[in-house]
């Protein structure tokens, strides 16, 4: 018997529906460390648009200190998105592009990586099994951390249970981030449906457990073998190692 205290279940996308893996990026030497990274898929763009002008250690200098801006603007109180356009943007307007011609090389850079991306992501088949076992039961939403919405939906059409999500935001979409409290209340306005009727599911404690709950959604964490959430992260209300366990929990 389904768990009838919810209505709705809203999954984060990235290590609780798909996997994506890290290792299967190329590296690249940057200040004598090893880096994984989508650059070296990003080198047929730079070479021939800069010209001849291309010099790769000032554009990984340029890349990193980029990242961590944006690093910074994702972990502050207000906890905004930066889209990958905007990183790639920002980056060539640092090593003295014009905006006339950094922006067209910054969208194709854009693409390039978030195909990289794509690339090394997939979905175990037992998470998308979960989906559908859910699914017949609440409402399904989703809620991602994801600077690229039009990348975030094709990984989702990739899962092959996209059409069972009636709501779908990419931070992308909107310039926020979890834990920011207005993320979690465009998902209820989505849904239309009173928070504690949502339980929220996802791998990254201060982003899905404390930012759901302040919400106040009812959480599920993604433990993936750890074996508590970090300190100061409020208890969430079921642990699951992986996403296949949590039909169970529901009684679905």
């Amino acid at each position: 018997m389904a768990r009838r205290e919810f209505s709705a279940v809203v999954l984060d996308l990235f290590d609780t529906l798909v996997r994506w893996d890290a290792s299967q990026l190329p590296t690249i030497q940057w200040r004598g460390r090893t880096l994984k990274s989508t650059v070296p898929w990003l080198m047929p763009q730079l070479k021939p648009a800069m010209d001849g002008r291309f010099d790769l250690a000032a554009f990984l200098d340029s890349y990193q200190a980029v990242l961590s801006e944006i690093a910074a603007a994702r972990a502050s109180e207000d906890a905004i998105e930066i889209t990958c356009l905007e990183r790639f943007a920002r980056t060539l307007a640092r090593l003295g592009l014009d905006e006339r011609e950094a922006q067209p090389l910054a969208e194709r850079l854009s693409r390039a990586h978030m195909a990289g991306v794509r690339r090394v992501t997939w979905t175990p088949e037992e998470r998308a099994w979960a989906v559908r076992r859910m699914a017949p039961f609440y409402r399904l939403g989703l809620l991602s951390n994801f600077d690229d919405s039009r990348t975030g939906r094709e990984i989702l059409l990739d899962t092959g249970v996209s059409h069972l999500f009636e709501a779908v935001i990419i931070s992308a979409d909107l310039g926020l981030r979890k834990p920011n409290p207005r993320i979690f209340a465009h998902m209820l306005g989505m849904l239309g449906v009173a928070p504690g009727e949502i339980l929220f599911v996802g791998d990254t404690p201060e982003h899905d457990v404390a930012g759901a709950m302040r919400a106040g959604m009812r959480t599920a964490w993604i433990a993936a073998g750890r074996d508590a959430v970090a300190q100061g992260v409020p208890a969430p209300d079921f642990i699951v190692n992986d996403l296949d366990g949590l039909p169970a929990i529901l009684g679905c």
